[in-house]
């Protein structure tokens, strides 16, 4: 029976001494996960950061055994296993430097969604905290009933935001520290299992794996990342939320933050965030809508694209120009979909066109024609 180009994908992660990043380089240079297993010794050591003992560990013929054991996991529970390269994939992660090679997910919902908050703070979380939580959801969701809301399935802030997306009918998505082979901690199976019906469950780990506190910390890239935006409700001065938030500011996303009394344990770490000009300041979610520039007019203005403009544009920037044509305004992020093209190269092109005032760049990484 003939390898999968799955087990190759999924085999990729289990070499030994090959990260995330160290992956894609390979990628990049020979195009496929089957071509590196397939490659000679010698061909792949010409590769940087590539040597002998890793190459002995591609060569390894467990690998390969453990992926096609996780494939028979995954097919019998009925997990997509989601590749980097695959449209699925999603694109805001994608574009993060150390994201997953394979994400693995159950659930119903687009990862891709048009707008995502990632939803933060204490597993210690205040009546304080949880309502507000609960407030800013239940607002946004009359705004935007399509929006995915994002956190890490834990105590606290966590979990209330999970609930309180499902209480409004939005999707929702767990981020996890551990294999899809289990629920940690187990007193959230319940909202797990509701979560699966409008959201999902989502993390880079195989089964088996146990939810240790590297994994946490590893988790909360994803968290990061797969959003437009990281909202920290709660949090002391040191923890995962504080993590997560500047992992999300390395990655070029909106950090906000709610403040509290100087007093309150719970509040200093968002006190500091906002302090050291790392989140913005929020009180509601009028407060995100506002600084991500999502504020729903109630009329569009026409506006007039004069020809002349569009005949000076090069090809590239004429595929902006027709989309952005079409909205009041758009996300960095979504415009990057739409276009299927990466961030980093994007943003070049949109520089151009802001230097020759075809563009503007408004708050919150959105783009609008001049």
């Amino acid at each position: 029976m003939p390898t999968s180009d799955l087990t190759y994908q999924i085999g990729l992660t289990l070499v030994k001494g090959i990260g995330n990043i160290t992956a894609k380089q390979l990628l990049e240079h020979l195009g496929s996960a089957e071509n590196i297993f397939k490659e000679k010794k010698r061909i792949l050591e010409r590769i940087p950061g590539i040597t002998s003992r890793i190459t002995d560990e591609i060569a390894n013929p467990e690998v390969l055994k453990k992926a096609e054991k996780e494939i028979t996991f995954i097919e019998r529970n009925k997990i997509e296993a989601i590749f980097i390269a695959h449209e699925n994939y999603p694109q805001r992660l994608k574009d993060c430097v150390d994201s997953p090679i394979i994400l693995y997910f159950k659930g119903n919902c687009n990862l891709n969604a048009s707008k995502i908050i990632s939803i933060v703070g204490t597993r210690y979380a205040t009546n304080y905290g949880r309502e507000k939580t609960a407030e800013i959801i239940r607002n946004i969701a009359h705004i935007y009933p399509d929006i995915l809301i994002v956190s890490g399935l834990a105590y606290g802030i966590d979990i209330a935001a999970h609930k309180s997306a499902l209480q409004n009918n939005l999707s929702t998505i767990g981020v996890l520290a551990h294999g899809l082979d289990r629920v940690y901690p187990h007193q959230h199976r319940n909202t797990a299992i509701e979560m699966l019906e409008n959201g999902g469950l989502l993390t880079d780990f195989m089964s088996e794996t146990n939810p240790d506190k590297q994994n946490f910390v590893k988790r909360n890239r994803i968290v990061a990342g797969l959003a437009d935006c990281v909202v920290v409700v709660e949090s002391a001065s040191k923890g995962g939320a504080l993590i997560t938030a500047n992992i999300a500011s390395a990655y070029n996303r909106d950090v906000f933050a709610i403040p509290g009394k100087t007093t309150d344990l719970y509040s200093q770490g968002c006190n500091k965030l906002i302090k050291d000009k790392k989140a913005a300041l929020i009180e509601t979610s009028e407060d995100i809508l506002q600084e991500m520039c999502w504020c729903k007019s109630e009329a569009k203005k026409p506006r007039i694209i004069q020809q002349t403009l569009a005949l000076d544009l090069l090809e590239e920037e004429q595929s902006v120009w027709e989309i952005l044509s079409k909205t009041e305004n758009m996300h960095l992020n979504i415009l990057a979909i739409e276009l299927n093209m990466p961030v980093s190269k994007l943003s070049v092109i949109l520089f151009e066109m802001e230097m020759k005032g075809f563009i503007r760049c408004l708050p919150g990484g959105m783009y609008r024609l001049h």
